[in-house]
């Protein structure tokens, strides 16, 4: 009985009244009717949408069709939640718990404090997170401190779907714990309504007339895009193609969708489609469909897809080695190299028992109880003038910093905390066995590994290789990378410019920056717009560098020559990567050696080198890949991202709050200078507001070690 007639796909919110006027992000509902396609709905809140879905579940009752419904919420949460919460572990009776104590309206509700009083039903700190209001909420944190409360952050369909989100975070960029908590009361007060003739799937079997099904439209993302182009509001796009895809499915194939084991997903729920992507976007997809009409120089061919940027990373990552050779270096010439082997301690630190303070050293079994006299012996112990001999049971030593320990000795007391006279000294009782003493070896044994290989060595690393005995290191010789400008609009700084012509930033700007993380840079000059000079430019880089790094050329317009030379080249070449600002990227490899072929503009051309060109260039030197450090801070800004492109901004922190530049655009190079890092945005679309939260990424993390 799985075949449906009609299809709806309900795309929620967990906000406020969006008013009369259609918006994004937004309740929309797209419909297709007994194989009839409608135009998508806009709801402008809860009661509306609640309202519409009664009337089309009664509406397609009457007609003797049946419906298949999908929302694009969690209709579960991770496994274990229910029987915690609701003492069964029945996933529906979560449904019931939350309609029983949801308060909700068109312009306010009770979700956060709901998701609070949940946190306080848990151990340790969460599961939910994230207050969204200007109010504290008494167990519920406004950022992601959550511990010790027992539950998985996503559930095993999360963790399979592209781009998901944890149900446990309650506001903030793809946030869908609110969605949930004010999602699942509605959808329970349908099932009551209904009572007989609602299935929820997968917990139910699908035997009734309408079926409720948890759909993400995400799962469409590339025919989203596509359709987007040609302008519109993105929620509309997806309610109409999702709808339109799952009624095209043949019966046989969505039936075979809908056939999730209920042991696959008993408490946690499932995305119907999750793993057959493509299968769905050729059912949404209209062939006969125009192509759409694009002004923007950022726009591929139809039909072409972007590289995201992580795929490109893994690229990198997946096919580069160390290509350095190794040497070794005196301990004082070794800062800033990468260690080629692990190395160990020639001896422990510190090598024998010593004193931390000035003081008098004893035995303290030689102690009694209360106050305390003790004789002192002749001499004393200094670091490098050891006592001669030992200290006899209930005698004192004066001993100075670092000294070793003379025999008969353990403990050590301040000499602030003694009255010394007549040859004795006096102090309180209750000094614990061992004080102010190092221990033999307590920092580093003998024969440790004190440092890894691959670690860029820092100055403390270089003293504490010098405190276990090591007097030279294993080190990779220096990467050596070469840097070449093109175009034929270049002249030197300081030359002459002629109509048309500017100054090439790009080369000092690059060449200081491979110089900052520690790499050998090469200059290879400015090279014209010519292909032959290019290729000639290229092959004496791959013979003096072990990498190169072009600025310019790097698209696929008629004077673009990189691309064009290193596709010819065949050897990993790939510039249609989806990132802003820097889609014009050549990544590829020129007579054994990695090539980055850099956007001309220069802030393109920075982005570009601290994302794909740094973690490689580390790679190929022997330190191994690492991504940069960056935290979250709140934004001091106000933006709408489109989906489909990694994105980053100049920015700064001021305040604690991230600033960006004025303008995105990728000649601003006052930008460069006035930032002091990158604020890192998403592949999806999202709305950014004053206090969200934004990734923070300071120049300083993509430098050095």
């Amino acid at each position: 009985m799985i075949p449906f007639d009609s299809f709806a796909m309900l795309d929620w919110s967990s906000g406020n009244d969006t008013g009369p006027r259609p918006r994004r992000d937004a309740i929309w509902l797209g419909c297709v009717r007994g194989g009839v396609e409608e135009a998508p709905r806009y709801l402008r809140n809860r009661v509306e949408a609640e309202a519409a879905l009664v009337d089309l579940i009664e509406a397609e009752r009457a007609a003797g069709r049946r419906l298949l419904i999908g929302c694009d919420f969690p209709f579960g949460f991770p496994a274990g939640f229910a029987l915690r919460l609701t003492g069964r572990d029945d996933p529906l009776a979560v449904w019931d718990w939350l309609e029983a104590r949801i308060e909700d309206g068109p312009r306010a509700n009770k979700r956060f404090d709901v998701a609070g009083g949940i946190n306080a039903l848990f151990p340790g700190i969460g599961p939910f997170w994230f207050n969204g209001l200007k109010r504290e909420i008494a167990g519920l944190p406004r950022r992601d401190t959550r511990t010790g409360h027992g539950m998985a952050d996503r559930r095993r369909a999360d963790r399979d779907a592209p781009g998901s989100f944890s149900a446990w975070q309650m506001g903030g960029a793809g946030a869908v714990g609110g969605q949930v908590l004010i999602g699942l009361p509605v959808l329970n007060r349908l099932r009551r309504r209904f009572a007989g003739a609602v299935a929820v799937w997968p917990f139910e079997a699908l035997e009734a007339p309408v079926a409720l099904v948890e759909a993400w439209p995400g799962l469409i993302n590339r025919a989203v895009r596509r359709a987007e182009a040609a302008g519109g509001i993105r929620d509309a796009h997806q309610v109409r193609l999702m709808a339109r895809g799952m009624a095209r499915l043949p019966a046989a194939r969505l039936a075979a969708m809908l056939s999730v084991e209920a042991a696959e997903a008993p408490e946690e729920g499932w995305i119907f489609g999750l793993g057959h992507e493509e299968e769905l976007m050729r059912a949404c997809d209209d062939p006969l469909a125009p192509p759409p009409l694009r002004d923007d120089c950022f726009a591929l061919p139809a039909g072409v897809e972007w590289t995201p940027v992580d795929e490109a990373l893994a690229l990198l990552r997946d096919r580069l080695r160390a290509v350095v050779g190794k040497e070794v270096l005196p301990l004082g010439q070794a800062g800033g190299r990468v260690l080629a082997a692990d190395v160990t301690a020639r001896r422990a630190n510190p090598p024998e028992a010593n004193t931390a303070v000035d003081g008098y050293g004893f035995a303290h079994q030689s102690l009694g109880e209360g106050d305390q006299v003790l004789p002192l012996v002749e001499g004393c112990a200094a670091a490098g003038g050891p006592y001669p001999g030992a200290v006899p049971e209930g005698y004192a030593v004066r001993v100075l910093t670092g000294a070793a320990l003379p025999e008969g000795v353990d403990t050590v007391i301040l000499q602030e905390d003694v009255t010394l006279g007549q040859g004795r000294i006096a102090f309180r009782g209750g000094l614990r066995r061992g004080a102010n003493t190092r221990r033999a070896g307590e920092d580093v044994a003998a024969g440790a590994v004190v440092l890894g290989a691959g670690r860029v060595l820092t100055p403390a690393d270089l003293a504490l290789c010098a405190a276990v005995g090591l007097a030279d290191l294993p080190v990779y010789e220096r990467l050596r990378v070469a840097v070449i400008s093109t175009g034929d609009e270049l002249v030197e700084p300081g030359e002459e410019a002629a109509p048309g012509q500017i100054f090439d930033a790009n080369r000092p700007m690059l060449l200081s920056l491979i110089a900052q993380m520690g790499h050998e840079a090469v200059d290879l000059g400015r090279v014209a717009d010519d292909r032959a000079a290019l290729r000639a430019a290229l092959d004496r880089g791959a013979g003096e560098a072990d990498a190169i790094l072009t600025s310019g050329g790097a698209s696929a317009g008629d004077e673009d020559h990189v691309s064009a030379l290193l596709n010819a080249a065949g050897a990993m070449a790939e510039w249609r990567v989806a990132l802003k600002p820097g889609r014009p990227l050549a990544l590829g490899m020129w007579g054994g050696a990695p090539v980055f072929g850099l956007p001309g503009n220069p802030v393109a051309a920075l982005v570009c080198a601290l994302i794909f060109a740094r973690p490689a260039l580390r790679l190929l030197s022997g330190a191994g890949w690492a991504a940069p450090q960056g935290f979250d801070v709140p934004a001091a800004i106000a933006k709408t991202k489109k989906p489909g492109r990694r994105e980053f901004l100049r920015a700064r922190l001021r305040e604690g709050r991230a600033e960006v530049f004025h303008s995105e655009g990728s000649g601003r190079i006052s930008g460069l200078s006035w930032a002091e890092g990158l604020v890192e945005l998403p592949d999806h679309g999202l709305e950014i507001q004053p206090g969200d939260a934004v990734r923070y990424i300071p120049f300083t993390s993509f430098l050095g070690g």
